[in-house]
């Protein structure tokens, strides 16, 4: 059994431990939220109090944390990982950062004696409870191997896809297409509406259609459809629509780098920012549904 260290015990953070513990590992977890912690803690990992104490013993340290800047001050800190991690300690960030700030990880860690992975996941809160979230790594080929037996009780997939930042890389490319496809179903659930379709019907036809996606299957913004939609709650996050704005933000500033044009993305973006203008940034990202209504309202959502 192998010990770990975890930074953030967040949303993605608390169910991802859990399923260490489940298998049998310790995990010494830290996280500046008392909730978070308090949440870690039923889940068996042992919370600390310092950065510093989350990498004593630790073969492997974690982050999970909002932002490629929020992991090099965790990194970089008198107290933090870089500064008491033992030599060749495993560092893997799970986090959706963005391209330069995972390249700094890369660089910094090497040169101070350590192993980084970028690892960012996809599958969501579900995924992060059932433990079938999908791992995409980037690294140094041997990194990257000893990196999956510490993933593996999260994972349902594992997918080694390149060198150093190829993960994060990837992981920008599929949150692009996933938010340019959640407008497609928020737009095509309100027409199948409009048009006297039942919505369970219209699932049901598009699950086995060339209009399923994962966003369609997962998320649909319909309340009574999909258990897992944040429609049966008032549109209360699964994935928060201001972390989707950061998200594919990081992937347009790449994709317009490389001189590519991106128009869907930048639609997706621009409604990902009027929820965040509107004060609903905390919400589900799903709630762009809103934009498609006459008026703004749609079931599922009391202001």
């Amino acid at each position: 059994m192998a010990t770990y260290g975890w930074i953030g015990l967040g949303h993605m953070g608390a169910p991802m431990t859990a399923n260490l513990v489940k298998a049998g590992h310790t995990v010494r977890g830290y996280d500046p939220s008392a909730a978070a912690c308090a949440e870690a803690e039923c889940g068996g990992v042992e919370v600390v109090g310092s950065l510093a104490a989350v990498t004593a013993g630790a073969e492997a340290v974690f982050t999970s944390l909002p932002t490629g800047a929020h992991v090099l001050q965790v990194y970089e800190a008198p107290d933090g990982v870089w500064a008491n991690a033992a030599p060749g300690t495993l560092l893997l960030d799970t986090s959706t950062s963005d391209i330069a700030s995972s390249r700094r990880c890369h660089e910094d860690s090497a040169t101070r004696g350590f192993r980084f992975v970028d690892s960012p996941v996809s599958g969501g809160i579900a995924g992060a409870a059932a433990g079938t979230l999908t791992f995409m790594l980037g690294g140094e080929p041997g990194a990257v191997a000893d990196a999956e037996r510490y993933i593996q009780p999260m994972a349902g997939r594992i997918i080694p896809a390149g060198g150093p930042t190829a993960g994060i890389a990837a992981k920008l490319c599929n949150n692009l297409m996933l938010f340019v496809s959640l407008l497609g179903v928020a737009e095509g659930s309100q027409l199948a509406r409009e048009l006297g379709v039942d919505p369970k019907v219209f699932y049901e036809i598009a699950s086995v259609s060339s209009g399923a996606s994962w966003p369609q299957k997962t998320w649909y913004p319909v309340p009574g459809v999909v258990d897992s939609a944040a429609a049966n709650d008032n549109f209360e996050a699964g994935f928060r629509a201001d972390l989707g704005l950061k998200d594919i933000g990081i992937a347009l500033e790449s994709a317009d780098a490389a001189g590519l044009h991106t128009p869907a993305a930048h639609l997706a973006r621009e409604q990902l920012r009027w929820l965040a203008e509107e004060g609903l940034g905390g919400k589900d990202c799903s709630l762009v549904v809103k934009y498609v209504t006459r008026d703004g309202t749609v079931e599922g959502y009391r202001p």
